[in-house]
C-alpha cells in the first residue's frame, strides 16, 4: 500500500514494540462483531463434544482405537485421504478469504486471537484499565498487588485447564473423561495431555500473545503473496490524516494547518499487535479492526467523518474501484469448490466396509484327504458403520469350486474380524496352476454395502 506519510513523522514518534504490549479495551461496531463471533465459536467447541447420535457421542477421534467417528461415518486409518482434502480446500479456502479480505482469519476466528482477546478481558477486570495496568506493573510489590495478580492468574489457569480438557474431550468419551475428572481417576497419559494443553493456553493467550502472530505463525510471512491492490485490508488515510496532530475540539483543521488526524495514538493503544498503522500496513496487522473502532470514536468526538482508518483496498485508496472477478480470486475460489465437491464425492462414494485376503506364504496349497487341493485364506473384514452388520462370502472365478465360510459373519460397528476361509477345488480340472478368483462380501441388512477382493487359487 502507498501512502503519504513523511519521514520526520516516523522518526521523531515511532512506536515501539519492546516490552510487554498493554492493550486498551475498546468498544465498536467490529469490536462488537468479533465478541460475538468468539462467544459463538468457543460455545461451539465446548459443545459439539456434547451432541450425541444414535446413542453415541456425535464426534470421537478416538486415537487410542484409530477410529474417528463423525456422527453416522466411522473413518478407520485407511481412509486418511480424507485429511488430505480437508487441509487443501481448507488451504486454497484461506487463500480466497485472504485475497478478498485480507487476515481477517487472523482479526476473528483463530483460536490464538479468540483466547487473547479472552485473557486480555481476564485482565482488564482483575487489574484495571490500560493505565491502570501499567501503573500496577510499575508499582512496588504489596499485598494489593499480589491479590490482583493472584487472581488474574488463577482465571487464567482454570480458563487453560478447562480450554484443555474441553479439548481432550474430542479424542476421549466426554463421559469417561469427566467422570473419571470429578472422580480424580485419570491416567497418566490423560493428565499429561491436559496439562500440556493447559500449559501451552496458558503461556500464548498470556504471555507470548502478539508473538505468536508476529514470530512463530508462519501465516503473517507469506501472506503478502496473496495480496493484491485490491485486497480489502485496515488502512489509514494519510492524505486526509496528515499531518496529524494535537488541537482543540473546537479547531477547523485546514485553519490550524492540520489533517484529521488528532494525534491521540489510541489506534495504537488497542491495537492486540502493538503497531501503528499510520505507517502503513505492515505483516504484524491481524486486520482486527480495533483501531477503526477507536479512531472513530475519535472522530464523532471532534465531529468529523468517520472512516479516518477503515477497510479498503490500495485501488480505493488511490481513488480508484476495486475489481470484484478478478483473476487470482476467481482461481482460489473455484479451487476451493473443486476441492470442496471431489472430498463430498469421496465421501458419499466411500464403502462403509473394508476388506483384504491375507495368504499364507508357506502353505499355498495343500491336498486333502479326497485328492482335492485346497488353498486357506484369512479374510480381514472391517465394519466402518457404527451398527453391528452381519455379512455373507461369496467365490466367483471356480465354478467347480466349493467355498467352506461361516453362513453368517457378524461383526461390531467400527470393528474387525479376521474369518478363515477355504477353497476346495479338483486340481485336474484347472488347466493352469494359478487361477484368478474374487471374494465378494455382501452385508445382509443392506444390500447396497458390498465390496469384492481378487485373489488367486493355486494347485501343484
Amino acid at each position: 500500500m502507498k501512502f503519504d506519510i513523511k519521514e520526520e513523522d516516523m522518526i521523531i514518534k515511532p512506536y515501539k514494540t519492546d516490552g510487554p504490549i498493554y492493550i486498551r479495551e475498546q468498544k465498536g461496531f467490529f469490536q462488537k462483531i468479533r465478541r460475538y463471533l468468539s462467544w459463538v465459536l468457543m460455545i461451539a467447541f465446548i459443545a459439539i463434544p456434547f451432541i450425541p447420535y444414535d446413542g453415541k457421542q456425535a464426534i470421537l477421534l478416538d486415537v487410542a482405537t484409530q477410529q474417528f467417528r463423525i456422527f453416522g461415518a466411522t473413518f478407520l486409518p485407511q481412509d486418511f485421504m480424507i485429511l488430505a482434502w480437508i487441509f487443501m480446500s481448507g488451504a486454497f479456502a484461506l487463500f480466497f478469504v485472504t485475497n478478498w479480505l485480507g487476515r481477517v482469519w487472523c482479526g476473528y476466528i483463530c483460536p490464538q486471537t479468540v483466547w487473547m482477546l479472552l485473557f486480555t478481558w481476564v485482565e482488564h477486570k482483575t487489574e484495571g484499565t490500560r493505565n491502570q495496568r501499567i501503573k500496577l506493573d510499575k508499582s512496588a510489590w504489596s499485598i494489593g498487588k499480589v491479590r490482583k495478580k493472584a487472581i488474574k492468574h488463577s482465571l487464567w489457569l482454570a480458563i487453560s485447564l478447562f480450554t484443555a480438557t474441553s479439548f481432550m474431550a474430542y479424542f476421549i468419551p466426554v463421559k469417561v473423561l469427566y467422570s473419571e475428572m470429578f472422580t480424580l481417576q485419570w491416567s497418566g497419559i490423560t493428565s499429561f495431555w491436559v496439562f500440556l494443553f493447559a500449559f501451552c493456553t496458558y503461556g500464548n493467550a498470556g504471555f507470548l500473545r502478539e508473538k505468536m502472530c508476529t514470530v512463530a505463525c508462519p501465516y503473517s510471512r507469506f501472506q503478502s503473496v496473496m495480496f493484491d491492490k485490491d485486497t480489502l485490508v485496515v488502512t489509514y488515510d494519510s492524505v486526509r490524516g496528515e499531518h496529524r496532530g494535537p488541537r482543540k475540539r473546537k479547531d477547523v483543521p485546514a485553519k490550524v494547518g492540520l489533517g484529521d488526524c488528532v494525534d491521540c495514538n489510541l489506534c495504537v493503544d488497542v491495537c492486540p499487535a502493538g503497531i501503528d498503522i499510520r505507517n502503513g500496513l505492515q505483516y504484524e496487522c491481524i486486520n482486527c479492526g480495533l483501531c477503526i473502532d477507536a479512531c472513530n470514536d475519535t472522530m464523532n468526538k471532534f465531529g468529523y467523518e468517520k472512516n479516518l482508518i477503515s477497510y479498503q483496498s490500495e485501488n480505493q485508496a488511490e481513488g480508484k474501484t476495486t475489481n470484484p472477478f478478478r483473476l487470482k480470486l476467481l482461481g482460489y475460489a473455484s479451487l476451493t469448490a473443486l476441492l470442496l465437491v471431489t472430498m463430498v464425492i469421496w465421501v458419499f462414494n466411500r464403502t462403509p466396509i473394508e476388506a483384504s485376503v491375507i495368504r499364507d506364504r508357506n502353505a499355498l496349497y495343500r491336498m486333502n484327504y479326497e485328492g482335492l487341493v485346497e488353498n486357506p485364506y484369512t479374510l480381514s473384514i472391517i465394519n466402518k458403520t457404527q451398527q453391528t452388520m452381519s455379512y455373507h462370502i461369496s467365490l466367483s472365478g471356480l465354478d467347480s469350486a466349493e467355498l467352506k465360510v461361516p453362513t453368517r459373519i457378524t461383526i461390531e460397528g467400527g470393528q474387525m474380524d479376521l474369518v478363515p476361509v477355504t477353497v476346495i477345488a479338483d486340481g485336474y480340472e484347472l488347466t493352469k496352476k494359478s487361477t484368478a478368483i474374487k471374494f465378494t462380501i455382501d452385508a445382509l441388512e443392506d444390500s447396497s454395502i458390498t465390496i469384492t477382493k481378487d485373489s488367486y487359487f493355486y494347485k501343484n
